[in-house]
Parts: C-alpha cells; sequence; structure tokens
C-alpha cells in the first residue's frame, strides 16, 4: 500500500528527476529549473541545495543499496569539498556561480548545519573519513564563530562578522536568531552523532534540545514560536506549521539517536501535543495549510510542509498509537498524489499550490531551496518505518 506507493514515487520520480539535474561540465548540479520547465545551465548554484542533494543521495544508498546512488552522492560530495568550503576563512559559501566559484560569500549557521548534515551521511553511506573530517571541521566553525551568551547568531560575511539574517528572516521581519536554525542544527549534529558518537557534539545536541524545549516550545499554545531577537525575546506573531510538524519527528530523533531515556520521555510528550495541535487547526481538506501570521491563515499547500506532514503524522501515530494519525498522515500522501506531484514529462513536484488546487506558476521546480530533501526524506522515512496502511 503506502509504502510501496512512496518507493515508487521515489525510485520512479524524484530519483531520475534529480539525476537528469547533474552538470558533468563544471560540477555539482544544475542549479534552477523555471516553473515552464526551462532548464538554466548557467544559473547560480545554491549550497544549501547541494548539501541537500548530498544528504539526499547517501541516504537514499544507505536505504535502497544501490550502487549508482553512491556514484550520485560521490558527484555531490566532490563540488562540496573542491568548491563550497572556505578553506581559509571556515564555513562555507552561501552560492556558487554556475562554474563553482563563489557567487555570494556570506556564512550561515542554517547553511553550515545542512553542509555537516550532508557530509555527516555521506561517511555513513561511503566510509570516507575524509568526509567525516570536513564535517568536524564545520562544527568546529559553528562552536567557534556562531556562539554568543544566549545561543547561536546566524548570518555573517566571510571574515564572521554579523550581518542582517535576510536569508532566514520573512513577513516584512528581521530576526536575529530563528527557530529554524536551531531546528536544523539538531538535525545535523544527531547526523554527526550517528556517524562516530562523539560526546561533545552529544553535549551540543543537548543544547540545542534544550533551547527548542524551554525557549523555542509554548506550552499554553503546544507551539513553536519562530522569530527572536538576539536575547530570544519574541519577534512578530507567527505560527509555522510546517515547521512544527517536522521539529515533532527530527526532535524525537535526536533524543533516540542520543540514546538519553528522560529527554526521548520529555520530548515525546511535548512532541504528541504539537502533532495533535497541528492536526487539529492547521489540517484542511486533507492537506495542510501554510502559517499563521497574526490573524491571518496561510492556505498556501506548499510541497516541503506537506511531505513534514506525513512523516510527522507517522511519528505520532507510533508513539502514541492513535489511528487518527495514520488517517491525517494518508489524507495529505493522497493529496501529494493527486495536487503536489507535477504530472508533466521532465519535472518533478511543484512548489506551491493554491488552496483552489492550481499551482504557483511564478515559483521554481528547482532552485536554491527547491530540493529533494524534504520529498525524497519522506519517501524514505515511510520505507525505513515500515508502517504501511
Amino acid at each position: 500500500m503506502m509504502i510501496e506507493e512512496v518507493k515508487q514515487e521515489l525510485t520512479q520520480h524524484i530519483i531520475p528527476f534529480w539525476n537528469g539535474l547533474r552538470d558533468d561540465e563544471n560540477g555539482g548540479f544544475y542549479g534552477f529549473k523555471s516553473f515552464d520547465l526551462t532548464l538554466d545551465k548557467k544559473a547560480d548554484k545554491g549550497v544549501i541545495l547541494h548539501s541537500r542533494i548530498l544528504w539526499f543521495y547517501s541516504k537514499a544508498y544507505l536505504t535502497l543499496k544501490d550502487d549508482s546512488l553512491l556514484d550520485y552522492a560521490a558527484h555531490a560530495y566532490r563540488f562540496i569539498k573542491d568548491n563550497c568550503i572556505d578553506y581559509e576563512q571556515g564555513g562555507v559559501y552561501w552560492m556558487m556561480d554556475y562554474k563553482g566559484q563563489p557567487a555570494d560569500t556570506m556564512k550561515h549557521t542554517y547553511n553550515i548545519a545542512f553542509a555537516i548534515y550532508a557530509l555527516s551521511c555521506y561517511y555513513r553511506a561511503s566510509g570516507d573519513k575524509e568526509a567525516l573530517s570536513l564535517a568536524y571541521r564545520l562544527f568546529e566553525d559553528i562552536e567557534k564563530n556562531t556562539l554568543d551568551e544566549y545561543g547561536y547568531r546566524e548570518a555573517f560575511d566571510r571574515q564572521w562578522n554579523l550581518v542582517d539574517n535576510e536569508a532566514l528572516s520573512e513577513n516584512g521581519l528581521k530576526a536575529d536568531k530563528t527557530m529554524n536554525a536551531i531546528l536544523h542544527l539538531i538535525e545535523a549534529y544527531t547526523e554527526l552523532y550517528l556517524a562516530d558518537g562523539n560526546e561533545k557534539v552529544a553535549d551540543r545536541l543537548k543544547f540545542q534540545l534544550g533551547q527548542m524545549r524551554d525557549i523555542v516550545y509554548t506550552p499554553e499554545t503546544n507551539a513553536l514560536k519562530v522569530f527572536f531577537d538576539t536575547a530570544f525575546g519574541l519577534v512578530g506573531d507567527i505560527h509555522s506549521f510546517g515547521h512544527d510538524i517536522e521539529a515533532t519527528w527530527l526532535m524525537d530523533r535526536a533524543c533516540d539517536v542520543l540514546g538519553d531515556e528522560e529527554l526521548k520521555k520529555q520530548f515525546a510528550e511535548m512532541d504528541l501535543k504539537i502533532s495533535h495541535n497541528i492536526q487539529a487547526i492547521a489540517l484542511e481538506d486533507g492537506a495542510l495549510n501554510n502559517e499563521r501570521e497574526n490573524d491571518k491563515i496561510d492556505k498556501t499547500r506548499v510541497w516541503w510542509v506537506q511531505a513534514e506532514a506525513v512523516v510527522g503524522f507517522i511519528n505520532a501515530y507510533q508513539h502514541c498509537g492513535e489511528e487518527e494519525f495514520l488517517r491525517s498522515a494518508r489524507s495529505v500522501w493522497e493529496y501529494i498524489k493527486s495536487d503536489i506531484i507535477d504530472k508533466r514529462e521532465g519535472s518533478e513536484w511543484y512548489s506551491e499550490v493554491a488552496f483552489d488546487h492550481k499551482p504557483h506558476d511564478y515559483k521554481e521546480i528547482v532552485g536554491p531551496w527547491k530540493c529533494p530533501y524534504h520529498n525524497g526524506r519522506m519517501c524514505m522515512e515511510v520505507i525505513d518505518r515500515g508502517v504501511d496502511f
């Protein structure tokens, strides 16, 4: 049933699509494909995009044991190793041009976290110790350059001077710190700890989990705050439904990998409350609305939000056994099949679909943020978890 359906989507659609974006002339993968399916071979190549591609092929190899996937992972790895890492100043660049030269030298904690995530997974897939060494190099760059008395700062120039955090701010707001960066540091450090069990990594991972529990989570509403100033004062009134449901299973996974029974208990309870809340307030007509800002609900159906909803609801079911979570997961998957998966030859998933089921034709099919990470990961999580219905 569902496992076979998502496996087919992964192996017959998502993987072949991204295989076709491999750039054997200049390295890495092509950086942009428009809604009308025009491939721009000279578009800039996002480093986040390439880290996510490296993670995707590495994890797909671990899940499917297809040697060709490791070859694509190695191709992405060479581009990141040879082009994206700043060996002089530390960290990774934000954006490369199509030939692999730096186009934007900003350093961002979120971006570096994804490189750690990808390199750690590639090490687990390939056994390449150089990749693990690079992951630790970037781990040290974050720990040395980004911390203040409150937590992790986010946006810097090449020399690690603070700059405006426009990359992770939105809705006309400027945030110094974000839930999103903390969440993906958790994701990255979980993968790095999984690679070789380093206790310093475990210690920092527990610190990040503590921030999510004690600062970001709001017990009164069972929701996660989104934007903060430097001292973690709240900026704006936004509730990101997709990030909430994504966070539930990523935090549960971090606790499982750490093997800390007390943390597992605390977060299982907290994450189940968040999952119930999202199910109650964000699920509408079989799919997940995007977010709430003040009193306005954005009902756009965003590709990655739907993918994370499937995993999050399955994770909640595995923790409590409530069948309604499985029904929610299935409804979102049915919506993905009908509205999010682009049936056109040479395409993949739409980025966004309006509440009236019409795709947003101004959103690209491939871009700096549009990647095989969320939807590919959804497929692999469904396969790995083995919950079929």
